[in-house]
């Protein structure tokens, strides 16, 4: 890993919050700016925006529920959107910073958009990455049928023989997510393989993120579950009111572009950023991009 001695310089701690333990890096002075990840990553994965950042700003990245070091409850209604938020408002009090800075991708976002709609006097500015708003994926999974069939991978996600496919081949299924990371001419090092293989063993760390998907319902109908047929969002519970940076992956094949659409009637303040080049993993695949972008919403 060619950052290997900044990498082994961050200072890891542990927050009991919210009934679990959270594990979490920092490093760096100033403001606080938290990472929050998706899945299947933990916190290495902000490991190119935590290097850059870092000098101007206390950075902070954490394991959320289920991943990696932190805590992996053993029922899948721990993994709700209101018990994560709450893990996400309790770590916030912890980190003693009064409002901080937050930029979250994937199901980190999707909690951060709930989060800052239900603590926003936690959150000086948001930064949103390839993460649906609760209400838009709510209406595109009901209204968009390619919506609804980009997203049939999270009923396989949901059944219980999930661990055993994902597990398979060390991995493979999740480390196909490297792909385009090497854009540019960069490499995916065996070291960061390692390192993500590593989290993924962690026990029960594999059935814990997996259980995200399990306690949502914010999903396309399946044969274990009516989806969100069988339930309805309120929208006004969702309005986020604390300046927002959208950057977005437009070739991302889970979470298709129809979800920028309307985002400004539930944002007052809103930013939306496209890079047309990059996927879901536009963070990892144009992090200079994506780090310039970060420093000029967050310092304007």
């Amino acid at each position: 890993m060619t950052q290997q001695p900044w990498i082994d310089s961050l200072e890891h701690r542990f927050a009991d919050v919210n009934g679990t333990t959270l594990h979490y890096v920092t490093a760096g002075e100033g403001p606080t700016l938290l990472f929050i990840h998706g899945f299947p990553e933990f916190w290495f994965g902000w490991e190119a925006q935590l290097r850059a950042l870092s000098d101007h700003y206390r950075v902070v990245a954490v394991d959320m529920r289920g991943y990696n070091l932190s805590g992996k409850s053993p029922d899948v209604a721990s993994y709700r959107s209101r018990v994560l938020v709450e893990d996400l408002q309790q770590f916030i009090a912890h980190l003693d910073a009064g409002p901080v800075f937050v930029v979250a991708h994937d199901w980190g976002g999707v909690i951060a958009w709930d989060h800052a709609a239900r603590y926003p006097q936690q959150v000086r500015k948001l930064v949103i990455i390839n993460a649906p708003h609760p209400c838009l994926m709510y209406r595109e999974l009901k209204d968009n049928a390619a919506q609804r069939k980009a997203s049939e991978y999270v009923l396989v996600f949901r059944q219980e023989r999930a661990e055993a496919l994902l597990a398979e081949n060390r991995y493979a299924r999740l480390q196909r997510m490297f792909d385009t990371w090497g854009v540019g001419g960069r490499e995916v090092s065996d070291a960061t393989r390692d390192a993500y293989v590593e989290a993924w063993s962690q026990p029960g760390a594999l059935t814990g993120s997996l259980n995200w998907y399990r306690a949502s319902r914010l999903h396309a109908p399946g044969p274990d579950s009516e989806g969100i047929d069988g339930f309805e969002i309120d929208s006004g519970n969702h309005r986020v009111d604390v300046p927002t940076l959208v950057i977005w992956g437009m070739r991302d094949t889970a979470l298709l572009p129809g979800l920028l659409d309307g985002l400004d009637e539930y944002v007052s303040d809103l930013r939306v950023e496209r890079i047309e080049e990059g996927s879901h993993w536009v963070h990892h695949e144009f992090p200079d991009r994506v780090n310039a972008r970060l420093r000029a919403f967050l310092g304007d």
